[in-house]
């Protein structure tokens, strides 16, 4: 599950599960293959040569030393080395509470542990015409940033723009 606007690009190691269940989804294995997929997929359709990855903390102040929990020294920053040393330009981990308030726009993909670490800045700078990419999959896929939106079906208060958005990043991961 990646996001994708002019703005931002976000990739999370985690989709929809309890805040409390995170880390047990986080282990190096996982984060590797998902960062490889986001890699790939950079490269492949998008046609970034060399993509630059930030990668968030799960916790606060990215554990501060193990301060505040130990799955940022003990996970997060090893996997980080090990596929910096394979030549992937990759850094982190970051802590999200200061990250989104600097050179966030450097990166081709900010990458966040659980969903809300990425998808609240991704949604206040780019919810209109953010897209929502599944990556790894043999097919392209594409939808909207903001999901079904039953709350507002019927209302005529819809926008079309993430929906246009979507099929326009569509064509262009095809091109």
């Amino acid at each position: 599950m990646s996001f994708f606007s002019d703005k931002i690009n976000v990739g999370l190691l985690t989709t929809h599960c309890a805040l409390s269940e995170v880390s047990n989804f986080l282990t190096t294995d996982t984060i590797i293959k998902k960062i490889r997929i986001m890699s790939n997929s950079l490269q492949n359709y998008l046609h970034i040569v060399s993509p630059e990855f930030a990668v968030l903390g799960l916790n606060p102040h990215a554990g501060e030393n193990g301060a505040f929990g130990s799955e940022d020294q003990k996970i997060i920053m090893p996997v980080v080395k090990m596929l910096r040393d394979e030549g992937m330009n990759i850094t982190g981990p970051f802590p999200s509470d200061t990250f989104f308030t600097g050179a966030y726009s450097h990166y081709d993909m900010i990458i966040a542990p659980y969903h809300d670490q990425g998808l609240i800045p991704f949604k206040m700078l780019a919810f209109d015409a953010g897209v929502n990419v599944t990556l790894g999959l043999p097919y392209v896929r594409t939808s909207v940033d903001h999901g079904t939106a039953f709350d507002i079906a019927g209302t005529n208060t819809a926008s079309e723009i993430s929906l246009l958005s979507a099929i326009k990043f569509a064509e262009k991961m095809l091109s």
